[in-house]
């Protein structure tokens, strides 16, 4: 069956008491994963909702993720995953966007009321007939009035339900790109665009069922990353997920010892979080290093301090990966068994092809010369849902053009410049912002860093650097500034220097560089 729930549907088959989810001290097997994923096909069902219709799930990483995302898919519907840190009026503009017939969302807390957002913006989208709340307290009622639980809406359906047997070029999943530029495009992924870029996890991470990985799922499951290569990645070889709603270090650090964790993937602020944790946690590394077989990374370039770091208290390479929603995600790995390369990509994943091109689609051959990365393969999206026009943009005889500047080694490996739209153009000098991040992360001061360009009169753009200094040091920001002078080139070094506590990100850990 084509059908992407058939992950889950054949583990459970063959191993039906294998525990599919840790959730603190609760445990589900595959059979109960299922079995709870079947009610909510049956729920969908009865409400006429089937094959080719919108569901709109909003909720962190807690097991009601997995069940209900596998719960639409088992329909033939396709699942619309929200961030969940959306307001009212942006729960508004995907589900109107996405022609979202229901939409599941979790209550939440007061810190971070999810529930009460989405029932808001729900009730502004009059295209929505359905909204099934998932109260924290299952037994509960709704604190929302007029909104339905979901524990009551599935509490008489059965637990078995004949999936649909979806087209490999169905719509499995839309999901829906960050949006730095205009409004947030839904970017069309099929049953066999997400199922070619789980099972890809024997090549490239030595997947096997019979050897069952357990996943530390910090990566929030409503975005391309956790959702691939945790999830999915997890449920097409019978892997045990452990799952933290929100990435804070101690906690990852005491469940990587606790689970006997063997495959993390993580964003590199939550590495730098991780190594940062340790010292006075009471974990020992060696715990960690004697059970961790993969450690991925994705989201952008891991400093080479990190990389070393980590090799020396846990024994093992990260390996860095590269890929964006519209490639379900990953497109290029470094090679299982490879020596890291700091700041590369790697190589493409099994089956999919990558090249640099101009601006007018044209190769970019030349050895270490920058062109934009371009994608093909079985990973690559349907389309932007209802935009034609901006797939065609980025879309030509199969190739994707992902707005990611790089350049490519003698022997094949990619190194992301940086996103063609973060580059600062200063006096008319091309600066890479994340060139300049790399160096200045060898300063003792710094511990983290974002580089961004601010408006000049005269020279177009100036180079700042934003830093979140090593605790204790005594380093000014002139300092860092002479210091930073007689490292780089004369346009590049950061004329502007300014520390702060904290940097802004993302639900999935990336700094937001035009928040700052």
């Amino acid at each position: 069956m084509t059908n992407l729930a058939s992950f889950l549907e054949n583990s459970a088959s063959q191993y039906p008491e294998r525990t599919a989810i840790v959730f603190g001290d609760k445990r589900f097997t595959y059979a109960q994963v299922d079995g709870a994923a079947n009610q909510v096909a049956n729920l969908l069902a009865s409400r006429g909702i089937g094959h080719g219709d919108k569901v709109a799930l909003a909720a962190p990483n807690v097991p009601y993720f997995s069940i209900v995302y596998y719960g639409i898919l088992k329909t033939g519907a396709t699942v619309v995953p929200l961030n969940v840190l959306n307001k009212a009026r942006e729960v508004t503009y995907y589900l109107d966007d996405s022609d979202a017939r229901a939409v599941f969302a979790f209550e939440g807390t007061a810190e971070l009321p999810i529930g009460a957002e989405a029932w808001k913006g729900f009730n502004d989208a009059p295209e929505c007939d359905h909204f099934f709340l998932i109260t924290v307290d299952p037994t509960a009622p709704s604190p929302l009035e007029g909104a339905e639980t979901f524990a009551f809406a599935v509490a008489t359906q059965p637990p078995t339900f004949d999936s649909v047997d979806t087209a490999d070029d169905d719509t499995a999943v839309i999901l829906y790109t960050s949006g730095t530029t205009g409004q947030p495009k839904g970017a069309e992924l099929t049953h066999a665009n997400m199922m070619s870029n789980a099972l890809v996890g024997d090549r490239l991470f030595g997947a096997d069922a019979e050897h069952p990985d357990t996943y530390l799922c910090v990566l929030p499951l409503f975005h391309s990353f956790g959702q691939t290569v945790i999830q999915n990645g997890a449920f097409a070889f019978g892997g045990t997920i452990v799952m933290l709603p929100r990435f804070e270090p101690n906690a990852a650090l005491q469940l990587l010892v606790g689970e006997k964790v063997t495959f993390f993937a993580g964003v590199p602020t939550m590495y730098w979080g991780l190594l940062g944790a340790l010292e006075g946690s009471g974990v020992d590394a060696q715990q960690i290093a004697d059970n961790l077989r993969v450690a991925a990374a994705g989201g952008s370039s891991l400093p080479v301090e990190i990389i070393r770091e980590f090799k020396s208290r846990f024994g093992i390479d990260i390996r860095e990966g590269y890929g964006l929603s519209e490639t379900s995600p990953v497109a290029s790995f470094a090679p299982p068994g490879a020596e890291p390369r700091p700041g590369s990509i790697g190589t493409p994943i099994p089956d999919v092809e990558m090249k640099l091109i101009d601006p007018e689609w044209k190769e970019v051959t030349e050895i270490g010369e920058i062109g934009e990365i371009a994608i093909k393969g079985p990973n690559i999206m349907k389309g932007y849902y209802k935009r034609p026009e901006a797939t065609a943009e980025v879309i030509k005889d199969g190739w994707f053009r992902s707005g990611d500047l790089a350049r490519k080694d003698e022997d094949g490996f990619y190194y992301i410049v940086d996103r063609a739209k973060d580059m600062i153009i200063r006096g008319g000098f091309n600066v890479y912002p994340r060139e300049l991040e790399e160096v200045l992360m060898t300063h003792p001061a710094v511990s983290l860093v974002a580089v961004i360009g601010v408006p000049h009169d005269s020279h177009g753009e100036e180079v700042k650097a934003v830093v979140i200094k090593n605790a204790g040091d005594e380093t000014t920001e002139e300092e860092l500034v002479a210091w930073a002078k007689e490292q780089m080139a004369a346009y590049k070094y950061p004329r502007i220097v300014e520390f702060r506590d904290e940097l802004p990100m993302t639900a999935t850990g990336k700094i937001l560089k035009r928040e700052i």
